[in-house]
């Protein structure tokens, strides 16, 4: 890789699951809102991506019991999205570069991420 780096690196590996909570019709989208364990969650920001069913996805908002993709109509489309439902199980992977700022945390002496943390490590 020597160029621009856009959206997300995805390695094919399920973290875990979860269960579609609602799905929602919103004007040029649809909403699909994600219940998951907190393991997968404390890697989900909001404006970062995850994988559901090997699909990249931007995370449109996340809480403390679910997250939240909104889906253009074109990605429904050329997707297995378009047949899932509410109560339907998916397979999700979050983003490899959270995976390895989580180790890096995890493995370290420091119990906060601060700025001196990642620039220790490279980032």
């Amino acid at each position: 890789m020597n160029g621009r780096l856009g959206g997300h690196i995805v390695t094919g590996h399920i973290d875990g699951t979860g269960r579609i909570s609602s799905v929602r019709r919103d004007k040029n989208a649809v909403w699909y809102q994600i219940n998951t364990q907190r393991e997968i969650l404390n890697l989900i920001v909001e404006k970062g991506s995850i994988a559901i069913d090997g699909i990249s996805l931007t995370v449109a908002k996340v809480s403390k019991a679910d997250f939240s993709v909104s889906v253009i109509p074109h990605t429904l489309e050329q997707t297995i999205l378009k047949n899932k439902q509410v109560g339907d199980m998916v397979n999700l992977e979050n983003d490899i570069l959270g995976k390895y700022v989580q180790k890096l945390i995890d493995n370290s002496n420091e119990t906060e991420l601060s700025k001196e943390l990642l620039c220790r490590y490279g980032f």
